[in-house]
C-alpha cells in the first residue's frame, strides 16, 4: 500500500476504499488530533459520490484516561461524529496503569479497545491516522538503534489475529491532512505529549524539523521483507519438520540455502520457539550461522534456544531455564512463556509448570527428546501436584507464535501462514485488500 509519492488525504482514501476485496464496515480510530480527524473526514468524502456502496463507517475514541482532559476530548469527538452522521463509541482504558513502560503498555491497551469496539460495532477493519511524518521519525529512531534496515510502520497490520489494522494516510504528509481540515472548517485537538521531550519521538521530531527531508536509504525495505518472507514460506515447506510444538527440525539439506533466506527463517523460528516476539538479532544470527557453516555436530543457544546441529539436520528447542509457572483462575486463559496459550475450562484453579515425565523416544535423537520433555508443560493443580484426568481435559493448550499471533504485518504474512500450516493451527485470516494501481497487497 506504498504509494509512489506524497498524497492528498481524499485522494489516499479513495485508493484506500477502492483496494478493499469485500464489503466492509471500517472503524477509524479517532483521538481528535489532526490526523485521525482528517482520515475519518477523508473517507466519508471520498464515500459520498456513491452513496448505496456497500462500505460503511464507524468511529472509535480511546481513552487512555491518564489527563484529566482526555474525557472531554472524547466528548467533543463524539460530537463532531455525530455531526456528520457516523456512529461513535469511546473505550476508556481502566485500572491501575503501570509506574513504567506507560507509552508500550497503552499501546497495548488501546489496540485491545480498538479491537472490542470493532466487535461492538460490527466492523471488519480498523484504520488508524498514521502518517508519512511518523514513518520518518520511526525510520530514523530505529536507525539510531541499529544499522539493519527497517520496514518501519507497516501500512497492514494483523492484530491477535482478529482484526486487520490499516494505515490509509501513510503516505500523506501532516501538513497536507491540516490544510484539508482548514480548508473544511475543521480544527483538532493537540495532545500535550506531543511536545513533552522526555518521549523519544517528539525530541526525534524536534531534530528532523531541522533537516532536509530526503527520500530514505531503506525506502522499500518492506516490499523487501515481504519477498523475502515468501521465499521463506517456500523453504519452510519443503525443509521444515514438526516433532512436537516443542521440537523443530531444519533438515540438512535445507541448511544450503541462501543466507537472506535462513537469516530470516531462522532467526523468526527461534522466537517461535523460545516464545520471543522480536527475531534473533544480528549477533546472534551470526552465532547460529557459524555452527551451520563449520559443518561439525554441536551446539549453541541464542534467544532462549538451543540449536543442536546433527549429521540430519539442526534440531531447535527452548532451553530450559527462566521457563515461569502460570496461574490461572477457572475459565481463564493466557499465554505460557510466550509460546502456548493455555485456555482452563476446568471448575478450579490450575497452574502450568514446566517439565513432563520420561516417555520413549520415539524417532528424535536423545539428547533433544531430554530437553523437550523438560520444556513440555504440565497441569497442576492450586497445591502443585499433577492434576487429575477430569481436570487436564478441561484445559486447553495450543501453540502460540510470539512474534506474529499478537501483530502480523502484511510484510511477513506469507511465512507466518506456512508456519501456521506447518504446527496444524488454524491459518491467518487474509489481508482485506488486494491491489492499488495494479500492485499486489
Amino acid at each position: 500500500m506504498r504509494p509512489d509519492g506524497p498524497l492528498l488525504p481524499v485522494m489516499a482514501a479513495r485508493r484506500f476504499l477502492d483496494s478493499l476485496v469485500k464489503p466492509s464496515r471500517i472503524l477509524v480510530a479517532i483521538s481528535g488530533g489532526s490526523d485521525s480527524t482528517g482520515l475519518l473526514l477523508a473517507l466519508a468524502e471520498a464515500l459520498e459520490p456513491t452513496p448505496n456502496t456497500k462500505i460503511s463507517l464507524c468511529a472509535v475514541t480511546v481513552d487512555h484516561a491518564l489527563r484529566t482532559e482526555s474525557a472531554d476530548e472524547a466528548q467533543q469527538v463524539a460530537a463532531l461524529c455525530r455531526s456528520i452522521d457516523i456512529p461513535h463509541t469511546t473505550m476508556i482504558w481502566r485500572g491501575k496503569k503501570p509506574s513504567a513502560g506507560i507509552m508500550a503498555a497503552a499501546r497495548d491497551a488501546r489496540y485491545t479497545l480498538l479491537a472490542d469496539a470493532a466487535d461492538s460495532l460490527a466492523a471488519d477493519v480498523i484504520v488508524t491516522g498514521h502518517t508519512a511524518d511518523d514513518q520518518r521519525e520511526t525510520l530514523a529512531m530505529r536507525r539510531e538503534r541499529s544499522e539493519q534496515p527497517s520496514t518501519g510502520i507497516a501500512d497492514l497490520v494483523l492484530f491477535d489475529r482478529r482484526l486487520w489494522v490499516a494505515r490509509p494516510l501513510l503516505g500523506c504528509q501532516r501538513e497536507a491532512i491540516r490544510d484539508y481540515l482548514r480548508a473544511k472548517h475543521v480544527g483538532w485537538l493537540d495532545d500535550p505529549s506531543n511536545d513533552d521531550p522526555k518521549y523519544e519521538r517528539v525530541r526525534m521530531r524536534s531534530r528532523l524539523a531541522e533537516e532536509v527531508e530526503t527520500v530514505s536509504p531503506w525506502e522499500g525495505a518492506g516490499e523487501l521483507r515481504a519477498s523475502v518472507s515468501a521465499s521463506a514460506a517456500r523453504w519452510l515447506d519443503q525443509y521444515f519438520v514438526l516433532h512436537s510444538p516443542f521440537v523443530g527440525q531444519i533438515v540438512s539439506a535445507g541448511l544450503t540455502a541462501e543466507r537472506y533466506v535462513l537469516d530470516y527463517a531462522i532467526a523468526r523460528l527461534a522466537a517461535v520457539f523460545g516464545g520471543q516476539a522480536f527475531p534473533l538479532g544480528r549477533k546472534q544470527m551470526d552465532d547460529v550461522q557459524a555452527l551451520i557453516e563449520g559443518g561439525q555436530p554441536g551446539r549453541t543457544t541464542a534467544g532462549r534456544v538451543v540449536f543442536d546441529l546433527r549429521r540430519d539436520g539442526l534440531f531447535l528447542v527452548r532451553e530450559s531455564r527462566g521457563i515461569p509457572s502460570l496461574t490461572l483462575e477457572r475459565g481463564a486463559r493466557d499465554v505460557w512463556d510466550g509460546r502456548l496459550l493455555v485456555e482452563n475450562s476446568a471448575h478450579e484453579e490450575i497452574g502450568i509448570v514446566a517439565g513432563q515425565a520420561e516417555t520413549a523416544s520415539g524417532q528424535l535423537p536423545r539428547g533433544v527428546f531430554r530437553r523437550a520433555l523438560a520444556v513440555a508443560p504440565r497441569i497442576v493443580d492450586a497445591g502443585g501436584r499433577e492434576a487429575s484426568d477430569r481436570v487436564a481435559e478441561k484445559v486447553r493448550i495450543a501453540p502460540y507464535f510470539s512474534p506474529f499471533d499478537r501483530f502480523l504485518t502484511r510484510f511477513d504474512f506469507m511465512f507466518a501462514q506456512s508456519l501456521a500450516a506447518a504446527f496444524g493451527t488454524r491459518p491467518y485470516p487474509k489481508p482485506p485488500l488486494g491491489l492499488i494501481d495494479g500492485k499486489s497487497i
